[in-house]
This record gives C-alpha cells, structure tokens and sequence, in this order.
C-alpha cells in the first residue's frame, strides 16, 4: 500500500527542509512505499525554492503550486485532489509531528482500518512546549465535540491523520478553508461509517517560523463544520452513510427481481 504524505505549506522556509527530510528517511528505511506531496500555499518567502530542491534530492518528493487564496483548508483539499497514493496522510510542515508516528499510523491501515487518528492525550502521548492558552481551548473544545457525537476520540482538532483513498472519496464535498477542514475530514468519516483507531502521538511545538492558527478567526468556523456535521448525523436518515450507499449501489446493479430479495432482508 503506497501512502502519499500531504504537507500544506504557507512560509515554512524555517521548517519544511528538516520535516521533509526526516519524513523519508524514515520511510525508506521502514521500506514503506510512498510519495510526500508538499502543497506550496502561496508562500512569499523562499518555500517554492526549498520544495524544488527537496523535489530534485528526493525521488518520492513533488510539490504543487496552490492558486490563491491561500488557507490549510485549501491547501490540504488541493493536495486530496492530487494524490497518487492508496491512502493519504495529512502532516504538518513545522515538524510538530513524528515520522514514528506516521510509521505507526501506516501499520494500522494495514491492519485494515479505513482511518487511523492520532491523540497527543492518551497514554503514549505527549506534547512539548505546548502554549498554556491554546491548550485550554484545545481540550475545551474536544470535550465539545466528544460530548455531542458520543465519541470516546478526544482529540479531533489534530490535524494529523491517515486516510485510505475510499474514505477521501466518501466524505466529498469538503467544505472547509481554514484549520477547520482538520475537524470536517473525521467527523465525516465517522458519522458515515468509516472505521478507524486512534494511536498515541508525540507533538513538538514550533521552533522556526510562525503559527498559521489564529484563534480568534477560527471560532465560528469550527462551530460551523462541528454542526453541520451534526445535522448531517441526525438529519440525512443515512443517506451519505457508507452502508446505505453500499446497499444503494448494489440495488442498481442488481436485477429487478433480486433488488426486492435484497431490500426485504436489509
């Protein structure tokens, strides 16, 4: 199963270097096949320079050029577009995330998962240097989301995760523009009956460059995604659920005579 790693990037000139690198290292040595797509999100410092030499240095490195405007939610949807692989992974530029993990992550699709999540608050995890604020909000937050949807998942807002490619195209059309996006792609997984398993991640804060999350913007944009999906989950009587669909497609392939047969015993 070949993975591709999507890193949407908007001025990582500090990080993106060092992230990438230890991402395939990491990846050629566990043999696992794949591609890093960085998406370039319209940076105006020296990124596009940066992902063209990592692209002439590393065979299974390409990158993409994001239209404006830019935005992760943009970005991260550009790159879902383009992938080549049999699943996705979605890794952030600034090196907050272990490429042990991405390693982990991939062992569990190929366990059968259709997604796997990661939790930086589970017993395995941890984060460094996490600022005291946006911790709180951060757990604030997950409890929201956790306690609405009965989820026993408590970190939702991650923005690192795994996909098979079925589950990308199940959960179409994505919505989100911003660091939202990282709450939509989940939910919708899950509400539409995707499995998955959460694994213990490691987070590092920043080092170089600047935090793209703004708060403050963020908010309603959040709430907005957390309840549609929501509405979704209660509204629709299942008609995006992946069963439903499934028993759908099977309906139209079938003879008259056998889709009674099948609709009877659903």
């Amino acid at each position: 199963m070949k993975i591709s790693v999507i890193i949407p990037a908007h001025n990582e000139e500090g990080c993106l270097s060092a992230t990438v690198r230890a991402l395939a290292q990491t990846l050629d040595l566990e043999g696992i096949p794949h591609e890093i797509l960085i998406v370039n999100d319209n940076s105006t410092d020296k990124t596009v320079d940066i992902c063209q030499e990592l692209s002439e240095t590393f065979p299974a490195v390409r990158y993409i050029n994001n239209q404006p405007p830019n935005g992760f939610g943009f970005a991260v949807r550009r790159g879902l577009a383009e992938f080549d692989g049999d699943a996705a992974a979605i890794v952030m530029a600034d090196a907050s995330d272990d490429p042990v993990d991405l390693v982990a992550g991939y062992r569990k699709l190929q366990e059968g998962y259709d997604c796997v999540f990661g939790s930086r608050f589970i017993k395995g995890g941890f984060v460094v240097d996490y600022p005291i604020h946006k911790l709180g909000i951060n757990r604030l937050a997950n409890w929201f989301v956790k306690s609405i949807f009965g989820l026993r998942y408590n970190d939702v807002t991650n923005a690192f995760k795994l996909y098979r490619r079925e589950v990308i195209e199940g959960i179409q059309p994505i919505l989100s523009h911003h660091f939202n996006l990282t709450v939509e792609l989940p939910l919708k997984a899950i509400v539409r009956g995707f499995s998955y398993t959460v694994i213990p991640l490691r987070w590092y804060n920043r080092t170089a460059g600047i935090s793209k999350l703004k708060i403050k913007e963020m908010g309603s944009r959040y709430l907005f995604i957390v309840l549609y999906v929501w509405l979704e989950k209660h509204l629709s009587r299942g008609d995006y659920h992946r069963t439903r669909k499934m028993n759908e497609l099977k309906l139209d392939l079938l003879p008259k005579s056998k889709t009674e047969v099948l609709t009877t015993n659903e």
